[in-house]
């Protein structure tokens, strides 16, 4: 009796995948619990594992192919492994366009990898392949909620693109049967003439690479931000010497009262940040429609550079932790997001977040909004610089801040108060220590 493979639940948000690689192939024996299929979405990979033991049967969905939530993947036979495999699935191509190359994973490049469940929603549903459509559509598409499967029938047989029809009246924004109808029973508009768009002409040396779904869901993720926030960014300097000081001398106590954990910056920012939300609570909020919704908690996103991209893992309730215990979190997520182990749930959530360029050597930037946040702070390299104190020149470690944020929520006064109380903190981190 044949096992099915199906696509398990894909965290909050994510209702379907790409299937990146298959691991096993047909007539393959198969031990139960070993990865058979990377799924990828818009987050992170995601591995399905056999539900049983057994022989791997017949595929359902080739790789580079989109399938939903509970579709059908492939089957597992019982028995012993067949002497020579089956024939591999072709990968769908077109005779004008090449086969699309597989990603191999490394532990040095390899997108965030999850091991999921196997058990799937009770109705299964068939993988759904879109149609092509232009390279600049991709990010678009990419977001766009699906039609419903009348109305994707009757599009298909019609040649209609669901971008001509535009938001459906279904839920979320779904077309359906109707908004197609009423589409095809327009007047046809007169053809407008087709830009003149000269050919590219592909130099030596280049090479096209397809984009992966993270880097895509990053692109529109961050025009999204642009094209609906009203994004304004302020900018203050701080004075690093305090919080340098105190974490020289007392990096070392630390480190060995916390087993191991070691005193960083960043979580000094996260506490001048937590104090600084708990005062400003508009910064900490996000637009619902034509409602604010205010959080009486601070999950606090921390961006960090994984293999194909930026991630920002969240530290849930921040506000109720301590210096260890965020360094600690902040810790953990660097060290998983390299090896591509994070989770789907823990990229969600976030109600702030804190980026950290001066890592990389940036001196100065504006960051861009993580939506539906309404602010996100910006960190830059520690330099020293002349400063005048009492009167005095002298050499001070200094470090350039900005935040980003929403006028719509945010007023501009909030903004520039939130990020003072942040530059205060910083400067004298015995405020943060007494909550002041």
């Amino acid at each position: 009796m044949a096992t099915e493979i199906k696509v398990p639940s894909l965290g909050e948000s994510v209702t379907t995948a790409t299937v990146a690689r298959w691991m096993k192939q047909p007539g393959e024996a198969v031990a139960a619990d070993e990865p058979l299929v990377e799924l990828e979405t818009d987050k992170v990979t995601v591995e399905v594992n056999a539900p049983t033991a057994g022989v791997m049967g017949a595929i359902s969905a080739a790789e580079g192919d989109e399938v939903e939530v509970g579709a059908l993947l492939g089957t597992i036979e019982a028995g012993q492994a067949a002497p020579a495999p089956a024939a591999k699935p072709a990968t769908p191509a077109s005779a004008s366009s090449p086969a699309k190359p597989v990603e191999v994973a490394s532990a040095e490049a390899a997108p965030a990898r999850i091991p999921a469940g196997v058990n799937p929603p009770p109705t299964p549903r068939g993988p759904v392949s879109r149609p092509a459509t232009p390279p600049a559509d991709v990010a678009a598409q990419a977001s766009a909620p699906l039609p419903f499967p009348s109305a994707a029938k009757i599009m298909a047989e019609r040649g209609v693109e669901p971008a001509r029809i535009g938001a459906g009246s279904g839920k979320d924004g779904r077309i359906t049967k109707g908004d197609v109808l009423a589409f095809l029973s327009r007047p046809a508009p007169a053809p407008a003439p087709a830009p003149v768009r000269p050919a590219r002409v592909e130099e030596p040396g280049e090479e096209r690479v397809k984009m992966t779904r993270l880097r895509r869901t990053i692109a529109a993720r961050l025009k999204e931000a642009q094209n609906t926030a009203a994004m304004l960014t302020t900018f203050n300097e701080v004075d690093m010497s305090a919080v340098m000081a105190l974490r020289s001398e007392y990096r070392d106590a630390f480190e060995k009262k916390h087993k191991g954990v070691r005193l960083g910056f960043m979580s000094f920012f996260v506490k001048a940040c937590v104090a600084g939300l708990k005062e400003f609570p508009a910064v900490n909020a996000e637009i619902d429609g034509d409602e604010i919704v205010y959080k009486n908690y601070v999950h606090m996103g921390i961006a960090v550079g994984g293999a194909n991209g930026l991630v920002v893992p969240v530290i849930r309730d921040a506000d109720r932790m301590g210096f260890a215990e965020i360094e600690a979190a902040i810790a953990d997520f660097g060290r998983r997001a390299r090896d591509g182990q994070l989770r789907l749930d823990e990229l969600a959530g976030g109600s702030f977040s804190i980026t950290n360029g001066g890592i990389y050597g940036s001196l100065m930037s504006t960051p861009i909004l993580n939506p539906p946040q309404s602010a996100i702070l910006g960190m830059h390299k520690i330099q020293e610089r002349p400063m005048v104190v009492g009167g005095k020149i002298e050499a001070r470690p200094m470090m350039y801040l900005a935040v980003s944020y929403d006028h719509r929520i945010v007023d501009g006064r909030e903004a520039v108060s939130f990020l003072v109380r942040v530059k205060e903190g910083i400067e004298d981190p015995r405020r943060l220590l007494l909550d002041l």
